[in-house]
């Protein structure tokens, strides 16, 4: 979402798997709309969950909530994680609302479009699960948003599923392959731009 504007950084933090696969829906809404609130969900198999998850929950909903604000462009973030135990071990899944100010549905829906295929470029297992779905909320009935207050306008609700490359991790660990193919591109980003920078200063 804003490599482009950090390609030029030395460190860069991939933030987390749920962030990496759902700030960038967050952000596709931000572009055309104005978003109050989003709330990710997401849910991962519990055999791809290592000692590192298991004892940093707090800090992922903690980062990833932060993420979606700075980076999503949300005025309010929230993140859940789910460590799922059923057999066999299921997909990666997520979950993300956005309250946003009225806008077009027809615009939103080909925003999110639009960054799923950018997504898929470097996580070719990213898909959407069904077709954007939304709820408009209006002036005269809104719903109350605790540390927000009232709010009316437009719910978006997108259904997301990783699939891992199963090159050497499970298919169903997307939620670990969307975190190396995300750092593989930003590498790759980085690395043309030091040549860039290389060849012109030659």
């Amino acid at each position: 979402v804003n490599l482009a504007a950090n390609v030029d950084q030395q460190n860069v933090n991939m933030v987390t798997c749920g962030g990496q696969a759902t700030i960038p829906m967050v952000a596709a809404v931000s572009r055309v709309a104005k978003v109050h609130y989003a709330e990710i969900i997401a849910s991962i198999a519990s055999k791809s969950a290592g000692p590192g998850t298991r004892a940093n929950i707090d800090e992922f909903t903690e980062t990833t909530s932060k993420a979606i604000e700075v980076v999503g462009g949300a005025a309010k973030g929230k993140a859940i994680i789910v460590l799922n135990p059923a057999e066999p071990p299921l997909m990666m899944r997520d979950t993300v609302y956005v309250l946003s100010e009225a806008a077009s549905e027809v615009e939103v829906e080909a925003s999110i479009n639009e960054m799923a295929v950018a997504v898929q470029a470097y996580v070719p297992g990213y898909r959407l699960k069904q077709r954007v779905q939304f709820e408009v909320i209006p002036e005269d009935k809104p719903v109350n948003l605790p540390g927000i207050g009232q709010f009316s306008g437009l719910k978006t609700a997108v259904y997301l599923e990783v699939e891992g490359a199963a090159h050497y991790l499970p298919a169903y660990a997307g939620n670990l392959d969307i975190m190396t193919s995300s750092a593989l591109a930003t590498a790759e980003k980085m690395a043309q731009s030091l040549a860039r920078k290389a060849g012109e200063a030659a």
